[in-house]
């Protein structure tokens, strides 16, 4: 077994968001050919508790050297309050010639990375034909710094960002934050959510919000949301967008708003298409510049084994983690 900490994780995820970039896309041009297998989420929630929950999304991913896992993430939303991350996960990457689990990965950089790449993925190809050099962030957490990082790599003109949080604070440290990341960067703290969404055409959603609360009434005419956290936007506001998804079984249930305006509707028209149906299509995508379009990517397991493949054999390459040799009985086949 080969056991990859927080620290050996970063080691190779740190500078290296063309290559997940990559990644991502792949395991989404895969997705979209039929050549995974992502099974729906596991929810692990607890009695009296609405809030904490951890959730199992296993997958494989037929890629070149196929891979198959498992990521256990959790979110404990009032973490925050203390001090610690919201989010904390684990990836197991089993063997595709005996199924022995092979790989244990701390994954919290992975997930957050994903999630990230996913998002500047989606504005690249969605905005192609017109680029952003702006961006709005609703959310001042980890997400929503890891989006910011990646949309610079996809978008080298963009120069500016608007920022708000519930907590005047934490949007003051992420401005402080940013501009100590990239001195020449422009970041605006906003005092309303609505302010956000007008002030860019490009805006990023990453909240705990487990209700609809927000509408896309004050957004600019062509305006990008990028939906991360799945819950933000009215059933309305949905339902009056040009609505892209990762996977269209995935995003409607668990009562994400596009869960709920399948409910409300009874069908899913409103979905016009999936990010990797676009990606392989080869033809540029022309935005809507009258409605909002909302990507509403759900989180594929796929995505994440893609992006623990990558750091496992950079990892293998470098001498990086720890193995232990004795972890599988004896006679079991183990990565090389």
């Amino acid at each position: 077994m080969l056991i990859l900490g927080a620290g050996d994780v970063r080691s190779v995820l740190d500078g290296a968001e063309q290559r997940v970039l990559a990644a991502v896309r792949e395991s989404y041009e895969l997705h979209a050919l039929g050549r995974t297998s992502v099974p729906h989420s596991v929810f692990l929630r607890f009695p009296a508790d609405t809030r904490n929950r951890i959730i199992a999304l296993p997958a494989y991913l037929g890629s070149g050297t196929a891979v198959a896992g498992v990521k256990w993430v959790s979110s404990f939303p009032d973490n925050v309050a203390q001090g610690l991350d919201r989010a904390s996960a684990a990836i197991i990457l089993n063997s595709m010639r005996t199924g022995v689990p092979e790989a244990l990965l701390e994954a919290s950089a992975i997930s957050a990375k994903r999630t990230a790449a996913s998002a500047a993925l989606a504005a690249s190809t969605l905005l192609s034909v017109n680029p952003s050099t702006g961006v709005s962030l609703v959310g001042c957490g980890l997400i929503n710094f890891e989006v910011l990082r990646y949309l610079r790599a996809v978008f080298p003109s963009l120069d500016t960002a608007t920022v708000y949080d519930l907590d005047r604070g934490r949007s003051e440290s992420f401005a402080t934050k940013a501009r100590s990341a990239w001195p020449t960067l422009a970041v605006d703290v906003v005092e309303q959510p609505a302010d956000a969404l007008a002030a860019q055409r490009l805006v990023s959603l990453a909240t705990t919000a487990t209700v609809p609360h927000l509408d896309t009434a004050h957004c600019r005419p062509g305006t990008l949301l990028l939906h991360l956290s799945l819950r933000d936007l009215t059933v309305a506001s949905v339902r009056s967008s040009v609505n892209i998804v990762d996977d269209a079984d995935h995003v409607c249930r668990a009562a994400t708003s596009l869960h709920l305006a399948e409910q409300e509707t009874g069908s899913r028209d409103f979905i016009a298409s999936s990010l990797g149906e676009i990606l392989v299509s080869d033809v540029p995508y022309v935005t809507d510049e009258q409605r909002p379009i909302v990507f509403s990517p759900f989180g594929l397991g796929c995505l994440d084994l893609a992006v623990a493949d990558l750091v496992r054999r950079e990892a293998v390459v470098r001498g990086l983690g720890t193995r232990l040799d004795d972890f599988l009985p004896s006679g079991a086949q183990v990565f090389a």
